[in-house]
């Protein structure tokens, strides 16, 4: 089975662990394009080329670099007729014009064609957007949604073939897993060498992962913790236009002495991050234009045995399932009562954190992702297979 790979994600080094889990799988052979790098808005990314072992890597040109909308590959019409792929896993939503182009080179190859979505809100989208979205959905052999609630969109906009929900990337577990407090000092970065340094720990260490901006809920977080009776400490990383004003906040709050705030860290760092935390807290809000779509940083640190702590906003409950807890979306007092059961009830952190392990090596590993995605492409190329919406991953 010759399967072809759009995808920008796919420049993120820890990202194409999945690609050789999945090259790994028998009959499989893949080939993987990506641009040189991703001029996102919030900051350029360029290419790691991190797992690269077992499948071809093609980097082509990439135009209007940076636009989510309008991007596209003035090469990958070459790449197609050389490659001629069974299947083409095209990884945009489905109103992109560069889904639009992939997908009209996949019909030039009788190629079948699985698209990836995060789209959790029910949109209407003006032309030429609207009409590429139809010739997309009206062509799809199947559609993989990050999350149940953009099965039910797609349902709601007329799609009637296979629909899968899994995830776009997991995690590695021989990578994302707890590491033992540094007590010496080595080669080591300035924030491991902080937890080195640290006499004793506070009861329970707080973090939050993710951009500093207002949708995130980082007020809700500050005012929850400022109630909290007990000792704890909180640290916050990333970076984002609201970041003055949290640190603000926290002097107002007359809990910065308790409150660190870090700056964002290359992926290969987060790891040894998480592992000085007890707990991680995601307290989305929703927005008319935006809700999470599914909160990469929970799995991390599920892996790196870390409590999560979520809203009830978008994916978040889904991917928590049991293994964490979770409150009413902007309510303090339901965040604040969480975190208080955490730091008076040892035993519940420990429950919690063998729960957060054990779902991430059931559902949420990059070889496991990578098998269903291949599961896929199998039902798909099976034509014996009836197509409908598939399982999502379990919620508790």
């Amino acid at each position: 089975m010759k399967v072809l790979m759009l995808s920008k994600a796919c420049i993120v080094g820890a990202y194409q662990k999945k690609l050789e889990e999945m090259a790994a799988i028998d009959g499989v052979e893949l080939t993987v394009v990506v641009p040189p790098s991703w001029d996102d808005p919030r900051g350029p990314t360029r290419l790691e080329k991190l797992y690269t072992k077992g499948y071809n890597l093609i980097v082509t040109d990439i135009a209007f670099n940076g636009n989510y909308h309008l991007h596209f590959y003035p090469k990958l019409r070459r790449i197609v007729r050389e490659v001629k792929p069974d299947i083409f896993h095209i990884d945009e939503e489905p109103y992109n014009l560069s889904t639009f182009q992939a997908m009209r080179l996949a019909q030039s190859v009788q190629a079948r064609t699985v698209v990836f979505t995060w789209q959790n809100l029910l949109r209407r989208y003006p032309p030429p957007f609207r009409w590429m979205e139809q010739y997309v959905l009206n062509r799809a052999d199947g559609l993989l949604v990050g999350n149940s609630e953009a099965g039910q969109v797609w349902r709601n906009k007329g799609y009637q073939g296979l629909i899968r929900h899994i995830p776009q990337f997991g995690v590695d577990p021989a990578i994302y897993y707890r590491r033992q407090r540094v007590t010496k000092k080595s080669k080591m970065s300035v924030f491991k060498q902080r937890v080195a340094r640290r006499p004793t720990q506070p009861a329970l260490v707080i973090g939050y992962a993710g951009r500093l901006v207002e949708e995130k809920g980082l007020e809700i977080l500050f005012l929850a913790a400022s109630k909290l009776v007990g000792p704890w400490s909180l640290q916050v990383l990333g970076d984002g236009p609201d970041r003055k004003r949290f640190e603000q906040m926290v002097q107002w709050l007359g809990i910065s002495p308790r409150v660190t705030f870090d700056h964002k860290l290359p992926s290969t760092h987060l790891p040894h991050y998480f592992s000085g935390l007890d707990v991680l807290v995601l307290p989305s809000l929703s927005r008319p234009n935006w809700k999470e779509q599914f909160g990469r940083v929970l799995i991390e640190a599920m892996a790196c045995g870390v409590i999560t702590v979520g809203a009830k906003s978008g994916a978040i409950p889904e991917v928590i399932g049991d293994a964490g807890l979770t409150f009413a979306e902007g309510s303090v007092e339901e965040l604040q009562e969480c975190l208080q059961n955490l730091l008076d009830e040892v035993s519940l952190r420990e429950s919690l954190r063998q729960k957060g392990r054990r779902r991430i090596e059931e559902h949420y590993t990059q070889a496991a992702i990578a098998k269903n995605t291949v599961d896929v492409y199998h039902q798909i190329l099976d034509t014996s297979q009836p197509v409908s919406i598939g399982e999502s991953l379990p919620s508790t």
